[in-house]
């Protein structure tokens, strides 16, 4: 069992960058992959980016590749997000979730595989 907050949301400018956060409480957080979705109103939950328990094989969406980088901390049992060069579709709820197993990129992105949710943070870009 793992209790994920995310924190770090707000409201940014097209191009402009933030940075969210998601701390973990419970067990064995460095077993957990860790996954980011969002979800923008009237829309699907959608994948963002998976990193697997030591941090070093990641997979991004196409739409954030290049501006969005994830990275964890597992002795601060962190994950972040650093996220730049935003646009106005980049706004959403943004949610942290952690998957018991690392798997395929035809199955990261599918949040059936994460069996804990954070309550979500908020990302606004004005444009």
């Amino acid at each position: 069992q793992v209790q994920l907050v995310e924190s770090g949301g707000g409201l940014v400018q097209s191009g402009g960058s933030l940075r969210l956060s998601c701390a973990a409480s419970g067990r064995a957080f460095s077993y957990y992959t860790m996954g980011w979705f969002r979800q923008a109103p009237g829309k699907e939950r959608e994948f963002v980016v998976a990193v697997n328990w030591s941090g070093d094989s990641t997979y991004y969406a196409d739409s954030v590749k290049g501006r969005f980088t994830v990275s964890r901390d597992n002795a601060k049992n962190t994950v972040a997000l650093q996220m730049n060069r935003l646009k106005p579709e980049d706004t959403a709820v943004y949610y942290c979730a952690a998957a018991t197993a690392w798997g395929a990129s035809t199955v990261l992105p599918d949040p059936r595989r994460y069996a804990f949710w954070g309550q979500g943070t908020q990302v606004t870009v004005s444009s």
